[in-house]
């Protein structure tokens, strides 16, 4: 079997009085689409940010991957979220979203040639076009922004790609080309990921194995084809909500 890039054990959050995650175990798969299924409050997005490090947490998030992960948002470890909030009286280019993010000088000191031929190769690796870089950043649309910031999360090159519900507002033409594109940078680049979705057809035909989390709870996991049938999708989202997510596994 292969071997895990992250084992969890015993992983319990609790925030603001409310135990968010209550005794989870569960392995990222090396190399593999594991995706992370659940109703609305179930602990989806809290359970990837324990894995960042960005909430407390008890138990053991255990990383094998050599790396040194003494510090908190280790480079190895991308992350796109669901959305990303931009103020618009604050006017602001993709290009200086993405310097921000580059180089640690000040933008009123100018981009280094760099750091600019940079972005472009960022850009082209995600399937996304180089005029983007003059566009307002709050302008472009969800599918153009979530590119992006996907481009932002490949940057160095991580071993494991973290995905909130990453095509949630984007058209349907977009999410398709979004979730092959994931598909692909699986394949070719072999970063491990865990991607949050509710679109089940989406995590048939990509994810390698399913987590289906429940109250804070992994009640069941597996293969796309063990977890994605009417008994256990019963068991993850309700009796009264099995019909409703069995239809979008198509």
């Amino acid at each position: 079997m292969t071997p895990p890039l992250v084992s969890i054990r015993g992983l319990c959050v609790t925030l603001g009085g409310n135990a968010v995650l209550k005794d989870v175990h569960a392995d990222i798969v090396r190399g593999q689409i594991t995706s992370l299924i659940g109703l609305n409050g179930s602990g989806k997005t809290t359970l990837l940010r324990a894995v960042l490090k960005e909430v407390p947490y008890t138990g053991q998030i255990s990383f094998h991957c050599g790396h040194d992960h003494t510090h908190q948002n280790p480079n190895h470890v991308g992350y796109v979220p669901q959305k990303l909030r931009l103020e618009g009286n604050v006017p602001i280019t993709v290009r200086d979203l993405l310097a921000l993010a580059l180089q640690k000088r000040p933008l009123f000191f100018g981009i280094k040639a760099a750091v600019r031929a940079q972005m472009v190769t960022m850009l082209a690796r995600v399937g996304a076009s180089p005029a983007l870089l003059d566009r307002p950043a709050d302008r472009i649309s969800g599918g153009e922004l979530q590119r992006v910031l996907l481009a932002l999360a490949l940057e160095p090159n991580p071993e494991l790609l973290l995905l909130d519900e990453p095509a949630a507002g984007v058209d349907f033409q977009d999410q398709e080309s979004f979730y092959e594109l994931i598909a692909r940078l699986n394949r070719e680049r072999g970063v491990s990921i865990l991607l949050v979705s509710h679109d089940l057809s989406v995590v048939s035909r990509h994810a390698h194995h399913v987590l289906c989390l429940k109250d804070g709870l992994i009640q069941c996991q597996g293969t796309p084809r063990e977890m994605l049938n009417d008994a256990m999708l019963r068991q993850t989202f309700g009796a009264d909500r099995a019909v409703f997510a069995h239809g979008h596994h198509h």
